[in-house]
């Protein structure tokens, strides 16, 4: 006699998973690169392949500019000084950032696995920062001038640096490309104040404004469609995050309801991410798609918000206490948590206790099956 199974019958075992509540999920990417402990870690940037442009800064608080993939990094050195950090990756890998020069000075950098680092120069001045690339390989940042004042930057096909100019003062800030060359970032005025502007090939550079009553703002991220972010002073002094479609400019902050919020990226789609901090606590993400306003929770958001991929993930780090880890999260909701009903919990009690009287009954039929056995053998 061939002893009974004494797995449950998938009937129940179904109904046994079926009653118990599904847990909220949301998808994340692993924490961290792997560093060592005590190293920190940050995801400046992810290209369709899954090649993350990241930074690991050491205990002593030394920056190495790395890429990332499935559990490997790859040291992208510096430009014969002690530190680097990345900024932006393009489809095709090409990897944008700043790198110290064995004089201490940091210089614009674009990396290629094939050829490795390439230093970009300045305008004239000691020091340079890339912030951006498009997937042909134009960069666009800021450098130093002759005189020490900083100016927003394109590259232009030899990889040399064109001056963008300013509004009219000392300085300006290149911090987003699209595909079709159009830079946006910050810029001085003739009066000092700084303005969100963007530049255009052919059409030089323009001003973008304020939000109403305010009086400074900065551009962060422009999309292939001329979606323009960044955040602005508001009348009451503080600051909104904002979307220019070329026409208005929308006031995200408004629809967060408080605290200083800033707009970092945009994707193809429109979708808006960047940071809110309310009331001094740490920064919380915010994701604004389809007209709707997102606020992440701080167990589902980052510290640092700094880039979304056109497949919605949303990169940047967040923070342990001591040390950052490089993080992303899904530009996607996560389903409030479900409360539990007093009936679901009847109900899986029931089950519990049915599937325990048949596992009782089983092991009971199974005990008899091997005594009738072991009669039958004597």
């Amino acid at each position: 006699m061939k002893p009974r199974s004494s797995r449950l019958p998938a009937t129940l075992l179904l109904l046994l998973l079926s009653a118990a509540p599904l847990a909220s999920a949301t998808i994340y990417a692993e924490h961290g690169f792997g560093e060592k402990d005590g190293n920190g870690s940050i995801a400046s940037d992810l290209n369709p392949a899954g090649l993350v442009a990241g930074i690991i800064t050491e205990e002593e608080g030394r920056r190495r500019a790395v890429l990332y993939q499935n559990g490997h990094i790859r040291e992208l050195g510096t430009l014969g000084g002690d530190e680097g950090f990345t900024k932006a990756i393009n489809a095709h890998g090409v990897v944008v950032g700043s790198a110290q020069t064995a004089s201490g000075a940091w210089h614009a950098f674009r990396y290629e696995n094939a050829s490795g680092m390439r230093d970009l120069g300045t305008l004239g001045g000691n020091s340079s920062y890339a912030t951006a690339i498009t997937q042909d390989g134009r960069v666009a940042g800021y450098a130093d001038t002759r005189n020490g004042d900083y100016h927003a930057f394109v590259t232009n096909a030899d990889h040399s640096l064109q001056d963008l100019g300013t509004l009219g003062g000392d300085s300006s800030y290149a911090s987003g490309i699209n595909n079709h060359g159009v830079v946006v970032g910050t810029a001085q005025r003739s009066d000092g104040y700084r303005r969100a502007f963007i530049y255009r090939p052919g059409d030089g550079m323009q001003e973008i404004g304020t939000l109403p009553g305010g009086r400074i703002s900065s551009a962060t991220a422009v999309n292939d469609a001329g979606l323009i972010v960044g955040s602005s002073e508001t009348a009451n002094r503080r600051w909104h995050a904002f979307a220019y479609d070329g026409k208005r400019m929308i006031d995200l902050g408004a629809m967060i309801g408080q605290g200083d919020s800033y707009a970092t990226a945009v994707n193809a789609a429109g979708h808006i991410v960047g940071s809110v901090k309310i009331n001094g606590y740490e920064p919380m993400t915010f994701v604004y798609k389809e007209g709707v306003m997102t606020v992440r929770r701080r167990d589902d958001g980052l510290y640092l918000t700094n880039k979304i991929t056109d497949a919605g993930l949303v990169v940047g780090a967040i923070y342990t206490g001591h040390k950052f880890q490089a993080f992303a999260v899904s530009s996607r909701a996560a389903p409030p948590p479900q409360r539990s009903n007093p009936l679901d919990w009847l109900l899986i009690t029931f089950v519990i206790g049915a599937s325990g009287v048949v596992l009782y009954r089983m092991q009971r039929n199974h005990r008899n099956g091997l005594l009738g056995e072991r009669t039958r053998l004597l």
